[in-house]
């Protein structure tokens, strides 16, 4: 891990409020319920081992078994993580004879993935 300086909080010390730009923004906001649908989005990405899933997912569709492999992890616990995926319409599957197959569920997906990346490697 990298231990980064720690930087003391900037505060405004001023009593002024802009109003508006207070309210050219409150006209702007997306209702509540965005907002919860939003964080419950990132929640989905706050687990390294989904994050993974998703990695593999977006080189290629993969099943179950193929993922426990390329992860080292059980079956079951990969399953476990694809219900949540697919619980946030991050990964959909399809059935060819017994194999269900997984991929990531749209280009959305992969660009938020990908400018994730791009995020975290830019310095």
């Amino acid at each position: 891990m990298i231990k980064r300086p720690v930087k003391a909080a900037v505060q405004c010390d001023c009593e002024m409020i802009h109003e508006d730009i207070v309210r050219e923004v409150g006209g702007m906001m997306p209702p509540a319920g965005d907002f919860l649908r939003l964080a419950d989005l990132y929640k989905a990405f706050s687990d390294p081992t989904r994050v993974r899933i998703l990695w593999a997912l977006h080189c290629h569709e993969m099943c179950v078994c193929d993922l426990a492999v390329l992860l080292n992890m059980t079956k079951s616990a990969i399953s476990h993580q694809l219900k949540s995926l697919r619980l946030s319409n991050l990964v959909r599957f399809q059935k060819q004879g017994k194999v269900v197959y997984y991929s990531l569920a749209d280009d959305h997906v992969k660009d938020i993935f990908e400018k994730g990346f791009e995020h975290i490697r830019h310095d």
